[in-house]
């Protein structure tokens, strides 16, 4: 197979251009500036708003000058924008372009915001969906009520996979394939994690195959206790949706989230599927890798 047709698998994610380009080296129809280019753009996060070159060259491995061109460049075309005063850059209204064919092709979102507002009154939280990408979900839509706690979900925020029900619910109904894939690169990506919360994992898979929901206690946000549903998995883009509800444990009485809300967030993901005409989806039990020795008791 020549390096014009090598298939890459989808579920890889990388953050890093030495990690990018390393996996893309030899590959003849690989355009590495334009790889840069992306992940100088990619180094952007909502608590680094505002990006010097030296920051930039230092987050994701590219030498300064090139972080220099790439940079100027990108501004010219409107994906940057440059603060004079601060000599930093911050990404451009231009970028917010790209989101909007993305979301346009996922039109059941329209449909499903007056369930998942209404729900998310109800229990005076937090109703998101969001989309398996590599090692991290990433919400595509949100409904919250009033004060919902220090995390408040937004169109476009990734979360982890491993510490998060949404992303155990979207792993549940991954093709086994993939699905063995995704714990492989769990596991290597973060060790540490893997350690400490892949039994929790591996019994939120368990759980959405066997009662179609799982749970989370504070095992990405102390103060927020969530559940989630598989949604569907779209075989054509391989896409795993989620459904999750996120409160404040405080509101939450003992055993409520498992008996009462688990069950309503599975029937709520049911609502959507039945209003797009989705069936549900198959969730098929896996082996997940054992823990390399260096973590093993």
């Amino acid at each position: 197979m020549t390096s014009l047709t090598r298939p890459k698998p989808f579920l890889v994610s990388q953050s890093s251009a030495e990690a990018v380009l390393a996996e893309s080296a030899g590959d003849a129809a690989f355009a590495t500036t334009l790889a840069k280019g992306l992940v100088v753009l990619e180094a952007f996060r909502a608590d680094s708003r505002l990006l010097g070159n030296m920051e930039i060259s230092v987050r994701t491995g590219i030498p300064r000058p090139t972080v220099a061109r790439l940079t100027h460049t990108l501004a010219e075309l409107g994906y940057l924008q440059y603060d004079r005063d601060l000599a930093k850059y911050r990404v451009g209204i231009r970028a917010l372009h790209m989101a909007h064919p993305l979301l346009a092709d996922m039109p059941f979102r329209q449909l499903a915001r007056p369930l998942m507002q209404e729900f998310a009154h109800s229990v005076r939280g937090t109703v998101s969906i969001g989309v398996l990408d590599g090692t991290a979900m990433v919400y595509v839509e949100t409904a919250r009520s009033g004060d919902v706690g220090p995390h408040t979900p937004d169109i476009g925020m990734p979360i982890p996979v491993v510490p998060t029900a949404m992303g155990r619910a979207a792993a549940a109904i991954l093709p086994v394939p993939d699905g063995a894939a995704l714990d492989a690169q769990l596991q290597a990506e973060d060790a540490g994690q893997w350690s400490a919360l892949g039994d929790l994992y591996r019994q939120g898979l368990a759980r959405c195959a066997d009662q179609g929901f799982c749970t989370c206690f504070g095992e990405y946000m102390a103060s927020i206790h969530a559940v989630a549903a598989p949604l569907f998995y779209a075989p054509g883009a391989k896409r795993a949706y989620a459904i999750n509800c996120g409160i404040p444990a405080f509101r939450l009485a003992s055993g409520q989230l498992e008996a009462e809300i688990g069950p309503r967030i599975r029937a709520l993901a049911g609502s959507i599927r039945a209003l797009i005409d989705e069936p549900e989806p198959a969730i098929e039990r896996r082996s997940t890798p054992p823990m390399a020795a260096a973590d093993a008791p």
